[in-house]
């Protein structure tokens, strides 16, 4: 496996999915802004989509991952035995989930939308939508038992690729908005479940040789059935952990208008980069680290880690510092256009400031957890993100009525830290990873790189303050030329002081 390069052609299918993304949220702003109907349809959306991120960015590879891939070093058939056995156990689980969730809907909202319920007609609407979309649950959770063997065979295109779909009918939908009126967040909703559907039978239709579907539901639950669950429960939640909160921060902030909203844009940014730098390379890394666990080849593990580490810093720091330095103007200018007004500028911008603190915890999390996933163990990062939840609970309630729903992404931040460095301290006392000479030597460099990188992004954006003001039809393109600019000028000193080496690339692990 080349790590850089599986984590690139990962990375490369997720920027597509989140550009098309990106686009989405650009004309639901155009057409819905902050209003009545894009906080019902967030609502809706959060429900399923947190399901998404839960289990296709990494969650069920966690659990699935390293059972599999000791499955597959004794045998094909046994592999494909206990994928099958999974696969029917994970299709009635789901199926009594979606039946039993539609029919006690109006509980489900009334948990995840609490502060709608003093408005009759917003939160029937909210019913409506979510139970349109709760069925695309059940097709992206199968659709990542699907991407978790193709990803234990080292195949990440098509797996990376699919959520792209969702994005596309989502777009598509939206091209006709002007025409739909304010039935557009019902064909939005319908939309999310088709795509989940398609998304499906386009991962199965990859899969060929490696994995058929065998109907059996007179399985036995043995031994390795009931150890996959008893990882896979705990994985969700410790994997996850950074979408946890952000469904309890969405709970919280439905008793504020419009905040739902102000968070749901400031988190479709700084996902962009976790996307790349966390959630691709703890996919990427995971089967191969699986691998040598169970060979025990100790240096391997080490290298590995802390490659993987360097690449997320690299990936993760200069985007925090970006983000820290141009979080209202990057809202503005992606986001700022018809019914997206200043003031829902201003307020998105303010929690994708906090956010953006935050970023390189999210990443660690994700990459610190993996570590342990390849170890056989999801207990341990389960039990440190409980702690981490409770706290970012514990802050958010707190500080809610003093000052509104910017409380939410603050205590996301340093919930998030806290857990990243518990992470590290149980790892390194359990002797399941270390530093090496080289990740803290790139490390500084890193950092150096960074702060002269945010140097220039700060300059372009103060040389190109008129092309940028909210007025500006434009000031997207502007804001695109100022990070194209400062990603050459961070490449191109991380070279020349050897943060980055092009040698990296070649290298096999």
């Amino acid at each position: 496996m080349n790590l850089i390069k599986s984590t690139g052609t990962f990375g490369f299918y997720t920027i597509i999915s989140r550009l098309l993304g990106y686009l989405r949220d650009v004309l639901i702003a155009i057409f819905l802004g902050t209003s009545f109907l894009a906080d019902i349809f967030f609502v809706a959306f959060r429900v399923p989509n947190t399901f998404r991120r839960l289990f296709a960015e990494g969650t069920f590879n966690a659990a699935f991952v390293p059972s599999y891939t000791s499955e597959l070093t004794k045998s094909k058939s046994k592999s494909n035995k206990f994928a099958n056995e999974i696969f029917n156990l994970l299709f009635l689980s789901l199926l009594v989930l979606v039946l039993i969730a539609e029919i006690f809907m109006p509980f489900v909202v009334s948990l995840i939308a609490p502060g709608f319920m003093e408005n009759e007609q917003k939160i029937q609407l909210a019913i409506d939508l979510t139970r349109i979309t709760f069925p695309f649950l059940m097709f992206v959770c199968l659709s990542s038992f699907f991407s978790a063997i193709l990803n234990s065979h080292n195949k990440f295109a098509a797996a990376s690729a699919a959520p792209i779909i969702l994005n596309l009918v989502l777009v598509g939908i939206l091209f006709l908005g002007s025409v739909l009126g304010d039935n557009l967040i019902y064909y939005l909703s319908y939309g999310v479940s088709i795509a989940g559907l398609l998304q499906l039978i386009f991962l199965y239709k990859f899969l060929g040789k490696l994995y058929s579907i065998k109907f059996k539901f007179d399985f036995e639950i043995n031994y390795k059935i009931k150890i996959f669950f008893r990882k896979l429960l705990p994985s969700i939640f410790s994997s996850g952990v950074t979408q946890i909160n952000i469904l309890v921060g969405t709970i919280i902030a439905s008793f504020q208008a419009s905040a739902v909203s102000y968070l749901y844009y400031a988190d479709r940014i700084y996902q962009i980069n976790l996307a790349i730098a966390g959630i691709a390379i703890s996919v990427v890394v995971l089967p191969q680290l699986s691998k040598y666990v169970q060979l025990k080849k100790k240096n391997k593990i080490l290298q590995i880690q802390n490659k993987a580490l360097e690449l997320s810093m690299f990936l993760s720091i200069p985007a925090s510092i970006a983000l820290l330095i141009g979080a209202e103007k990057i809202i503005s200018a992606l986001f700022g256009y018809g019914s997206f007004n200043e003031v829902a500028i201003q307020n998105s911008g303010r929690a994708l400031y906090y956010f953006g603190m935050g970023l390189p915890a999210f990443v660690l999390t994700k990459v610190f957890s993996t570590f342990f996933f390849a170890n056989h163990d999801t207990k341990t990062p389960f039990y440190i993100s409980l702690v981490s939840v409770f706290l970012n609970i514990i802050i958010s309630v707190y500080y809610f009525k003093s000052i509104g729903f910017i409380i939410i992404p603050i205590a996301t931040t340093i919930s998030s830290w806290f857990n990243s460095i518990v992470l590290l301290i149980y790892l390194s006392n359990r002797d399941l990873f270390k530093f090496n000479r080289i990740f803290i030597l790139r490390f500084f460099k890193i950092i150096f790189s960074s702060f002269c990188m945010g140097i220039v992004f700060k300059y372009l954006i103060l040389f190109f303050d008129n092309q940028l003001a909210y007025e500006n039809y434009f000031k997207s393109f502007y804001m695109i030329l100022s990070v194209v600019l400062s990603i050459v000028f961070y490449l191109l000193i991380s070279l020349f002081i050897k943060a980055f080496k092009y040698d990296d690339i070649k290298i096999r692990y």
